[in-house]
């Protein structure tokens, strides 16, 4: 097997073939309007940005829940994204469009644990974008809700 493109920003594993990614627990998948080209991250690439954690509610769930991932921002300005909005996309393909600003307003953040237990995909994980909704008035309206997207697998920078 031939691998084409392979470095280190920041400490993010990026992945230049789908044959590499294939071999390896990627669990993202970075595309659009990133200086290096696509990137393809695994849990251990992820878990190499600073440690976030927020306590939160949710309306898919009861009572308020601690998550700890890592800030949306961090990760876009890792990759030097460039858009103005990202496409993100879960495994079940619910897609849904979030301003870029999302992040810098609000501290959003991309949850790979709720109350200290790693998510899974049979309970919203790998991955899931959660917005502190409870430090935010704003963010207790429906146009936020959509943009919880769990089982997160896929970001399009555009």
């Amino acid at each position: 097997m031939q691998i084409h493109a392979h470095a280190v920003v920041s400490g993010l594993m990026l992945l230049g073939t789908m044959a590499m990614a294939e071999q390896t627990d990627i669990i993202l998948d970075v595309t659009g309007q990133i200086e290096d080209g696509p990137a393809a991250l695994d849990r251990e690439a992820l878990q190499s940005l600073p440690p976030v954690t927020i306590e939160t509610t949710t309306v898919v769930t009861d009572n308020v829940h601690s998550f700890t991932g890592f800030l949306m921002r961090d990760l876009l300005e890792d990759l030097d994204a460039q858009g103005t909005h990202v496409v993100a996309t879960a495994l079940n393909d619910y897609v849904v469009d979030i301003p870029m600003s999302d992040f810098y307003d609000y501290g959003v953040i991309v949850a790979y644990e709720m109350n200290g237990v790693a998510l899974t995909r049979d309970d919203k994980g790998p991955l899931w974008i959660v917005y502190p909704r409870d430090d935010h008035k704003e963010l207790q309206d429906i146009r936020y809700d959509y943009r919880w997207v769990w089982q997160l697998d896929r970001l399009d920078v555009r």
